[in-house]
């Protein structure tokens, strides 16, 4: 009953403010606040549990009705490193941040 989504193009800290919405929620009730919550990261986490959901009812039998959401664990992932041209021929230095999400299931 869990799900990973990995490498994802959203700082961590981004992410880890929508995580802390529905954490310790029940599955319908979390997929429901990420549906309407108007961030780029509810839709990654709304594919994630909604992921995990679907590997408990194929793999393990159990209903959605009956699922609640145990942990979600949001870590950094590797940084990106870009250059932006700028003037007088030199480049400036970008950082693009990943993240990776981990979502686990458990019987209410």
């Amino acid at each position: 009953m869990k799900a990973h989504l990995r490498k994802i193009r959203i700082s961590p800290k981004k992410a880890n403010a929508v995580a802390g919405l529905v954490r310790g929620k029940d599955v319908n009730e979390a997929l429901d606040i990420l549906k309407f919550t108007p961030k780029k990261a509810a839709d990654m986490f709304y594919k994630v549990v909604l992921s995990a959901a679907q590997n408990a009812e194929k793999n393990d039998d159990m209903k959605r009705e009956n699922l609640k959401i145990k942990e979600i664990i949001v870590n950094k992932g590797e940084v990106w490193k870009r250059f932006l041209p700028s003037t007088r021929g030199r480049a400036l230095p970008l950082a693009k941040p990943t993240t990776h999400i981990s979502v686990t299931l458990e019987k209410k």
